[in-house]
C-alpha cells in the first residue's frame, strides 16, 4: 500500500488521483469525526466533504514529510467549529454517535423494557456530550469516539501528552457530573482511572 507520505507528496504537486486515494483512506473516519461534532448525519457528510475540498485547495501549504491526518484533522475541526458557530445548537442529536462514543450503560434492567431504557440513556448521553464546552467534547470524541491513544491525540492537537491527559480528565469529570445529575453515578459507564468502558484505544502510549 502506498504510504500517506508518498500520496501527500504527489497531491502537493497537484496529483488529483493521489489526493483521491487519501480521501478514500480517511473519508469514513472524517465523517465519523464530523458526526461526533455536529450530531447530524447529513451535516456530517457535507462538512467532511467540504473539509476534503478545503484540504485539496490548501495542499500547497502542506509541509513535506509531515503526517497527513493531523494536518487534515485541523481543517476538518475548523470546518465543523465554523458550522457550529453559525447554527449555535441542534434540535436533534445522533443516537448512533452516542452508541459509538464508547460510553456504555450498565445492564440495570434486563427484560423487555431494557432496549427502550438503553436507547433513552444513550440519547441523554448524546445530549449531555453535546452540551460540553467544545474543547472538552473534542477531547472525549478523540479518545472514546475515535479510539486514539494519548500520543495520537497529542499529535492531532499539537500539544503535549500531559495537556491531553489533563484536558481529558477535566472533560470526563464535567461529563460525569452532568450524567450523574441525571442518571446517578453508579449507572454511568465512565471510568476515571485512565480507561473507559467500550471501545479501547488503537495502541500506542496511553
Amino acid at each position: 500500500m502506498v504510504s500517506d507520505a508518498d500520496l501527500s507528496s504527489l497531491a502537493r504537486r497537484g496529483d488529483i488521483r493521489a489526493f483521491e486515494a487519501l480521501v478514500e483512506r480517511y473519508k469514513e473516519r472524517a465523517y465519523m469525526v464530523a458526526l461526533g461534532f455536529v450530531g447530524s448525519p447529513e451535516d456530517a457528510l457535507d462538512l467532511s466533504q467540504d473539509a476534503f475540498v478545503r484540504a485539496f485547495r490548501a495542499m500547497a501549504t502542506f509541509r513535506q514529510g509531515a503526517p497527513f491526518y493531523p494536518w487534515f484533522y485541523a481543517i476538518l475541526r475548523n470546518t465543523c467549529f465554523n458550522h457550529l458557530r453559525k447554527v449555535r445548537t441542534r434540535a436533534e442529536s445522533s443516537l448512533d454517535a452516542a452508541q459509538e462514543s464508547g460510553f456504555d450503560v450498565a445492564d440495570c434492567s434486563p427484560g423487555p423494557a431494557e432496549s427502550a431504557e438503553r436507547a433513552d440513556l444513550k440519547r441523554i448521553v448524546a445530549l449531555e456530550l453535546r452540551s460540553l464546552d467544545p474543547a472538552h467534547r473534542e477531547i472525549i470524541l478523540l479518545r472514546h469516539f475515535e479510539g486514539l491513544s494519548y500520543r495520537e491525540i497529542a499529535d492531532v492537537l499539537g500539544c503535549p501528552m500531559g495537556t491531553v491527559m489533563s484536558r481529558l480528565y477535566t472533560a470526563r469529570k464535567a461529563l460525569g457530573a452532568r450524567l450523574a445529575g441525571r442518571l446517578g453515578e453508579s449507572r454511568v459507564g465512565v471510568r476515571r482511572d485512565g480507561g473507559e468502558n467500550g471501545r479501547a484505544g488503537r495502541g500506542g502510549s496511553r
